[in-house]
């Protein structure tokens, strides 16, 4: 049987995050959306359903996945916010050929026998209308802010799931200081250097492969450092944080996630926040997770093109792809900052800041896309990747939406 992950419509939901890129390629916890699902129903015919728009960057970053191409035969689809529980794997694995699984409006699984095609996204309702409903309970991820809050949980989970190993053993420099290591995974070719703290007292740490962290840098569980990431001297990493592959992160960093390829290398505080890749922030930037007033925050939400409320207490910002602030930077509570910007100056960076907006505070214009573009190609270049025809072409389309707003 076919197992296939697919994005609904509310993939907006998580913009600027998700702008670029399939809902299923969000992380939270260790895992991302897609990764966790596609390990819960291991099959090795597996496919991915995702926006049109996205098809031909996914073909190209990946030639060897199944990407909007359905295979004939019997297909599960599995929605990629799913939060999956033990009875809703139960639901879905007995799931028949011809019924979907709904809660309210959103279809959560649909068994469907199907012909080799061509689909994308929005196509899948039409595919899906003519299947038996049955109804559950159930909960899929909503809006970013929840992986902030969920992400200690969600670490913890995936630990216990695919990482714990009683019999865990691994070796470490001479001054490194491993605090209940049975909750520790050191991935090989990491490598931990003298004066390092892993205290794992309060949750697991996993210490991904090639991953470096360095000289007095401590790093307190739950918490993930990726593949290739580098912890730089002195960090202090609290509880909460997932930091993806190829980043660099030093300074004091509590209950955030990194996508992948972002660079947070010196002193200054990033709490409860998302960024997405290639975000790069200077030196002292600090960003306020709490309010002064100790009420919920207030974020932008794309959808709606205006504010809402949290329901947290705790919030950070959320930081689309490719953008930066400069030395001393100072990002407000609740921040939005879109994809693509430049930031700078001494002024409060709040509120929402939109795609390719380049200045400080409320002084923003707009930023040139091409030289946006060449400064993206240039640190792509740096970890020798390229910036493609296709990531232009999706970038422009951000770009040009933005204008026309």
């Amino acid at each position: 049987m076919q197992i296939s992950i697919f994005d609904d419509a509310l993939r907006h939901n998580f913009f600027p995050i998700t702008a670029l890129r399939s809902t299923g390629d969000l992380r939270v916890g260790i895992l991302k959306l897609r990764q966790r699902l596609l390990a819960a129903f291991d099959d090795e015919d597996t496919s991915i359903v995702i926006d049109e728009s996205l098809q031909k960057l996914y073909r190209q970053r990946h030639p060897d996945w199944n990407v909007n191409t359905l295979t004939a035969g019997d297909a599960l689809f599995i929605n990629s916010r799913l939060q999956l529980t033990p009875e809703l794997h139960s639901s879905i694995s007995t799931l028949c050929s011809g019924c979907k699984l709904v809660c309210g409006d959103t279809v959560l699984a649909a068994r469907v026998e199907c012909t080799a095609r061509e689909i994308h996204a929005a196509q899948l309702p039409e595919l899906f209308a003519s299947c038996k409903t049955e109804e559950t309970t159930a909960q899929c991820w909503e809006y970013t802010w929840q992986f902030i809050g969920r992400n200690a949980a969600m670490i913890e989970e995936d630990f216990q799931e695919y990482f714990y190993d009683k019999n865990n053993f691994f070796e470490t420099e001479l001054g490194v200081t491993i605090l209940n290591p049975y909750d520790v995974w050191i991935g090989e070719g990491a490598s931990l250097k003298p004066g390092v703290i892993i205290d794992a007292s309060d949750g697991p740490v996993v210490i991904d492969e090639d991953a470096v962290i360095m000289a007095q840098a401590v790093i307190i569980g739950p918490a993930y450092i990726g593949k290739k990431s580098r912890i730089k001297v002195g960090a202090k990493i609290y509880e909460g944080t997932s930091i993806g592959p190829v980043c660099k992160v030093g300074g004091e960093v509590e209950e955030s996630i990194f996508l992948g390829y972002a660079n947070k290398q010196h002193d200054g505080f990033l709490g409860h926040s998302y960024l997405g890749e290639w975000v790069n922030l200077g030196a002292d930037t600090n960003n306020s997770d709490l309010k002064n007033t100790y009420k919920n925050v207030s974020m932008y939400f794309y959808p709606e093109k205006k504010q809402r409320d949290t329901g947290e207490t705790f919030v950070g910002c959320i930081i689309g792809d490719h953008s930066k602030t400069g030395i001393n930077a100072t990002i407000n509570t609740g921040a939005v900052i879109g994809v693509g910007c430049n930031l700078f100056g001494g002024d409060l960076i709040g509120g929402f800041v939109p795609d390719f907006s380049w200045g400080s505070g409320k002084n923003l214009t707009s930023y040139r896309f091409d030289k946006w573009a060449e400064t993206a190609s240039r640190v792509k270049e740096r970890r020798g990747l390229v910036l493609t025809d296709t990531e232009k072409q999706l970038y422009t389309r951000v770009n040009d939406k933005k204008m026309a707003t």
